[in-house]
């Protein structure tokens, strides 16, 4: 009887390590195959992504004045709606006098700029084209450093169709100063070759999904680009269509970012920070006190340099409690406790 019980405890101990053995294998394989659907090969993303990136060729008047003559540029950008909605970086666009659209079928169409916002260095342009199709926009942050991503766009307007480079993510939520003074905040770095005219072109994870629009090149640097987290900029999408501007809180007064000429021409004593002018004595600001003149030099102590400070600032702190204007006037330094705008909603 005990040699029978022995044998048939192992017989069920061998069948109970088979079943969990292969429960395991099930698991393993399932979590494989939910990888696999999140995962696309390289060429699979390019053929995910390529028939919405197009080519945005510019002509308009130069921006030094010395230059005679309309100047031509090119750049990317990136369907994101079957009506004729194309993202781009507002640098490309910004004082064009007219707008060509290079389509993936080689086809060209004119387009009209919408939507321009400086600060964040996006702009909409609307063409009326049939069969287009959408990229894939990623909402929500999921990168981490060291992910793959793929950029595309269409360097040098070189002929035959977009170019595909492959790179890594080397860093997120960097910020940049710009030739014209102000901050570009919310940048993934990645080491992914970007040249001339892949600015407005798409930066997209190995599920095919846009999670950037790139940018800039440190031009002092190898292999360090910059792309905008489509995060950051995918909740004003929606304003620029419907507005044809992004949605800021209104403090009741026209930030101006203080530069040498500006500090010149208001006879300043201030060498950085926001220029406060058209102060609105019933909107938030007034009601706190600032005054037409006045230079706001940090926002809840964090020092201020631009105005793409102050809106980051007041931005990233959407529905907290009032403000803190930190102020250097005629009668010296103050702080200023500046309720938040009726009907602010929180920046994610």
């Amino acid at each position: 009887m005990k040699s029978d019980l022995t044998m048939t405890s192992r017989r069920c101990i061998s069948a109970l390590s088979l079943f969990m053995s292969t429960c395991l294998l099930t698991l393993a394989f399932d979590g494989v195959a939910a990888a696999d659907e999140k995962t696309l090969s390289i060429p699979a993303v390019v053929a995910k992504v390529r028939p919405s990136v197009v080519t945005i060729l510019t002509r308009g008047m130069p921006a030094i004045p010395s230059q005679h003559g309309p100047q031509s540029g090119s750049g990317s950008g990136i369907v994101i709606d079957i009506t004729g909605y194309v993202l781009t970086n507002n640098h490309l666009v910004e004082g064009v006098t007219s707008l060509v659209v290079g389509l993936p079928t080689g086809r060209l169409t004119p387009g009209r700029v919408v939507a321009r916002d400086f600060l964040l260095d996006l702009a909409l342009v609307k063409i009326n084209a049939q069969d287009l199709v959408p990229a894939t926009l990623k909402q929500t942050a999921s990168l981490e450093i060291g992910e793959t991503v793929v950029a595309i766009g269409n360097p040098l307007a070189l002929k035959g169709g977009s170019t595909v480079t492959v790179g890594v993510v080397s860093a997120l939520d960097r910020s940049v100063l710009t030739p014209n003074g102000e901050t570009l905040y919310d940048l993934i770095q990645t080491d992914a070759a970007i040249n001339p005219g892949n600015s407005g072109g798409p930066l997209v994870d190995l599920a095919g999904d846009v999670v950037g629009i790139n940018v800039a090149i440190a031009p002092s640097a190898q292999a360090i680009s910059y792309a905008i987290a489509l995060e950051a900029v995918y909740p004003h999408i929606h304003s620029m269509m419907m507005q044809g501007s992004v949605t800021r809180p209104d403090f009741g007064f026209t930030p101006v970012t203080v530069t040498p000429s500006i500090a010149a021409s208001f006879g300043l004593d201030a060498e950085r920070g926001v220029l406060a002018l058209n102060v609105d004595p019933s909107k938030p600001a007034g009601t706190a006190g600032l005054q037409t003149g006045d230079v706001i030099t940090a926002l809840d102590q964090h020092q201020l340099y631009n105005m793409g400070d102050f809106w980051h600032s007041v931005m990233r702190g959407g529905d907290q409690p009032p403000v803190q204007f930190t102020i250097h006037g005629h009668g010296g330094q103050t702080t200023l406790t500046v309720p938040r705008p009726p009907g602010q909603k929180p920046f994610p």
